[in-house]
């Protein structure tokens, strides 16, 4: 199977204010990735304030997604239309996470 970036789905929101990479509910990270550890959904580019990271003009997408057991998840590739990052467990997590 051939993809193209356009073809990952993108984040339509961020509400974590605490991230580097967030403006105005808008992340600025080309890429993110979801779920680090077993059981959690957090966004594993979540970077706390100090820096400002990301592209001045970006869509973002979701990378990868190591959470396996979501109704989303397909061999390791999110297939949701796009997700929500917020506030959760940790610090950022995917809130369209949902267990198959």
């Amino acid at each position: 199977m051939s993809m193209t970036l356009e073809d990952l789905p993108r984040v339509s929101e961020c509400a974590v204010a605490g991230c580097s990479y967030n403006d105005h509910s808008h992340c600025h990270a080309a890429a993110v990735t979801i779920g680090t550890s077993a059981g959690e959904t957090e966004c594993a580019t979540f970077v706390p304030l100090g820096t400002r990271g990301g592209l001045d003009k970006v869509v973002t997408h979701v990378g990868a997604c190591k959470r396996s057991e979501c109704v989303h998840n397909e061999s390791l590739e999110c297939t949701a239309d796009a997700v929500r990052i917020g506030p959760g467990a940790e610090a950022a997590d995917c809130l369209t996470y949902q267990p198959a």
